[in-house]
């Protein structure tokens, strides 16, 4: 019997795990401190009572013998697939219900969507990066590729014409820097996975934050991406699904790979490991897509939205270079008198007790940035950056 030794190859500690035993130990140290975190990108409002009204009534349907529900379909219940539907369409982007792939979030379907591929597949990620990305492929053994984002790019690498790949990651907002591609930079990534018959898998789980009408939602809005994208989202963000667990993936049917349709491939997948999101949650997520429920989340994402601009507004009156805040939860900025990432990290930890996530965690081109979030409670937010503001 053999294991998997590309597990061998992951960094020994997870980013996040790496923080949380950080703070833990400073807290335990200092318990009179009052600690707030911007680190990670986890929501803090309830969900809507729209949505939570949904799924109470779906729970009492579970109770009785006439609406109780077992197995549901494994791609999705129908209701929520056509409400998804929907909401592209509202957008003006047209995809098909049998595209729809019901999910529990954006982050297990980046990493399983790797089934349908070869290991001697030859990947592109942007760095820095989202880990996830990177440690489901080292994880297959696959070889991956860095795209080199910085700050002479503003973030946003372009293709490299002369490379060949075969599968691209592309994160729009960007987690995380922040950083937003316009329709003609996604045009070149399409036409470059067009030419090289790669797949695109585009991440699009911070969507909801983009309010420039010009900046695309989704890789759909692109002529010709129906041919080389998958697009996964996540209601995590969008609706406060962080610990309901909710999502969707579309896989066209024009994309076609070796003469396979990818999305038969994927239907097979999904149908043999995967046994559904429960009913209770996908009559939430159904929810989410109404109109009263629409206003609602507007409101919450507006609250992230104004903490953004707090944190985006502190940088710009201490003239601190940063991507993000204003299409994305994001900031991403670049540390002050050159430190490195986890340097700041416990500058601001042990000064100001103000908890952020280091750039180095997201790849070697964050050494040098550090990202917070704007999904804290304002109150705390403001305060983190007065505090801030008096230490440099």
């Amino acid at each position: 019997m053999k294991i998997n030794k590309n597990y061998q190859k992951l960094e020994d500690s997870y980013l996040f795990s790496t923080i949380a035993k950080k703070v833990s130990e400073y807290s335990k140290a200092n318990p009179d401190k009052n600690i707030i975190r911007l680190g990670i990108g986890d929501v803090t409002l309830p969900l809507s009572k729209t949505v939570v009204k949904a799924m109470q009534d779906a729970v009492a349907e579970m109770g009785q013998k006439e609406t109780f529900r077992g197995y549901g379909p494994e791609q999705g219940y129908d209701f929520l697939r056509e409400a998804v539907q929907k909401y592209y369409q509202s957008r003006n982007t047209k995809v098909e219900i049998e595209e729809i792939f019901i999910s529990d979030g954006a982050k297990s379907d980046v990493g399983n969507i790797l089934d349908l591929f070869d290991k001697d597949n030859t990947v592109l990620v942007p760095d820095p990066v989202y880990p996830v990305y990177v440690d489901t492929n080292t994880m297959a053994g696959r070889k991956i590729i860095y795209a080199e984002a910085n700050e002479s790019n503003g973030f946003l690498p372009m293709p490299d014409k002369s490379q060949k790949v075969d599968i691209i990651y592309i994160c729009s907002p960007n987690n995380p820097t922040g950083a937003v591609y316009n329709k003609e930079q996604l045009k070149e990534w399409v036409d470059y996975a067009l030419e090289n018959e790669a797949v695109i898998l585009y991440d699009a789980a911070y969507e909801c934050f983009i309010t420039d009408k010009n900046l695309p939602r989704s890789i759909y809005e692109i002529e010709g991406a129906k041919k080389c994208a998958i697009e996964f989202c996540s209601l995590s963000k969008t609706a406060g699904f962080t610990g309901t667990r909710c999502g969707y993936t579309i896989v066209p049917d024009d994309l076609v790979v070796d003469g396979i349709h990818l999305r038969k491939m994927w239907l097979r997948r999904q149908t043999t490991k995967f046994n559904g999101v429960p009913y209770i949650v996908q009559r939430g997520a159904q929810a989410v897509f109404s109109e009263e429920a629409q206003e609602e989340i507007k409101q919450a994402i507006d609250y992230y939205r104004e903490n953004a601009k707090v944190i985006a507004d502190t940088m710009d009156a201490k003239g601190i270079w940063y991507t993000g805040g204003k299409h994305s939860p994001y900031i991403w900025l670049k540390c002050p008198n050159g430190m490195d990432s986890w340097e700041f990290f416990d500058k601001l930890l042990n000064e100001i007790q103000v908890v952020g996530t280091p750039g180095a965690g997201f790849g070697k081109n964050g050494k040098n940035f550090f990202r917070l979030t704007s999904f804290g409670d304002k109150a705390k937010t403001k305060e983190a950056m007065e505090r801030f503001s008096k230490l440099f």
